[in-house]
């Protein structure tokens, strides 16, 4: 595995990326500490559990919809959620308004009935 500092990957991006095409692993350093650990993208990698880690973050920045990172992570909705669950990543997201809005309504419904 070979190590690079922040420093020196505008001039070794190249070396890096060579690396990453043979399979081997490469660590980013800022100030002498880890910071980035580069993994080589592949199929195998996915299948072993990237994968789902992968759609999860993903879903979680925003960049997938559930349904897109479920299918990306291979798994069923249910199963997708359950992996947001243990990776403690809301499923759903309300700001406060939406949740204000989604209170009267409820509150005007159950006062009809």
């Amino acid at each position: 595995m070979e190590t690079f500092s922040v420093r020196e990957l505008r001039d070794r991006t190249g070396a890096l990326i060579q690396g990453a095409e043979e399979g081997k692993l490469a660590l980013v350093t800022k100030h002498g500490r880890s910071v980035i650990l580069a993994l080589p993208f592949d199929d195998k990698l996915l299948d072993q559990g990237i994968r789902v880690s992968l759609a999860v973050k993903l879903f979680d920045d925003g960049v997938l919809t559930q349904g897109q990172a479920a299918k990306l992570a291979r798994h069923s909705l249910a199963e997708f959620l359950e992996a947001c669950a243990v990776r403690e990543v809301a499923a759903v997201r309300y700001d406060a308004d939406e949740i204000r809005k989604e209170l009267d309504q409820f509150d005007a419904v159950h006062r009809r009935g």
